[in-house]
């Protein structure tokens, strides 16, 4: 089809535009453009069929995985790649969507996880006083999410089963993220809209303003965002999944550090929810590509991860 019979790989500059997040760092790697360029070819196809039943002809491509898997780095080169072709884009970073900034977002995980824990322990009808001052020994830790416990004590279980279910209930949720906002920046988008204001978070209580953005040339909107092709945002019309293990993302999050405690057992408990939310929504990815940079079909990634069909 179209323009991708002919596409080669432009040469990259040094620095190129990347998503809206203020202060993140994209960092772009040999293994990031090899990706990119496995994508983009059947990624100019989709968009070029895409346009075609949109009265506006303005597409949205959803790059999305887990953390850590090259989200910002791949979507910054496709929507390179993209403009270098003639085609106007903007990459969206949907980190600046969630209701609390990062440290209180992590915050509030953490006191759902608990709070849904001890409240479950109730209803299970195994929560003492005694058993509280183990647990909150272990809190105090930063160890309470820790499945070896569950080893030596036989109700512990309960604990980590309930906090698990709750915090279930408030990853990628919209008791997490405004997926509503989201929402109303792609309907304004497809519509035609030529500006647009666009949501910013950064990392302090002070960094939340809008800015308003112009449109008026851009035909693809990429959003790199974990939550890109979740069942709570509708507007997505290529989603493209990025596949991790939560090893691989949990690696990668160790040599970034960037918030502290990347390794600790609650975090484990975030990166598995996480893997799982991707699994159950990856059967609406129009392309996804395997950690080692191969194309895989949704068959082939069934497999892969050990899904039944």
């Amino acid at each position: 089809m179209g323009q991708s019979k002919n596409w080669q790989p432009p040469e990259i500059p040094a620095r190129i535009a990347h998503g809206d997040m203020p202060g993140d760092k994209v960092e772009i790697g040999k293994d990031h453009i090899e990706k990119a360029n496995t994508i983009f070819p059947e990624l100019l196809d989709e968009v070029e069929e895409t346009a075609k039943n949109h009265s506006s002809d303005r597409v949205v491509v959803a790059v999305c995985g887990g953390s850590g898997v090259g989200k910002s780095e791949i979507a910054s080169l496709l929507s390179f790649y993209l403009s270098q072709a003639g085609i106007g884009s903007y990459t969206l970073s949907g980190d600046n969507y969630p209701h609390r900034i990062p440290k209180y977002n992590d915050a509030e995980r953490l006191h759902v996880f608990r709070e849904g824990a001890l409240k479950g322990m109730l209803g299970d009808g195994v929560y003492t006083k005694e058993r509280f001052d183990v647990i909150h020994e272990l809190q105090m830790k930063g160890d309470d999410a820790n499945p070896v416990h569950a080893k030596e004590y036989d109700w512990y279980d309960s604990y980590l089963k309930n906090g698990r279910r709750a915090l279930e209930s408030y990853l990628g949720t919209p008791n997490e993220i405004g997926f509503d906002e989201i929402e109303a920046v792609l309907k304004q988008f497809k519509s035609g809209v030529p500006k647009i204001w666009l949501k910013r978070m950064g990392r302090e209580d002070t960094e939340l303003w809008y800015e308003e953005v112009d449109f008026s040339d851009v035909k693809v909107l990429v959003i790199e965002w974990t939550h890109g092709n979740s069942d709570y945002c509708s507007g997505a019309d290529i989603p493209i999944l990025l596949n991790s293990t939560p090893e691989e993302t949990l690696a990668h999050r160790r040599a970034r550090n960037r918030d502290g405690a990347a390794d600790s057992p609650f975090t484990a408990t975030v990166l598995e929810i996480e893997q799982e939310m991707l699994k159950k929504q990856a059967h609406k990815a129009k392309i996804i590509v395997a950690k080692n940079g191969e194309k895989l079909s949704y068959q082939e990634y069934c497999r892969f991860m050990g899904i039944e069909e």
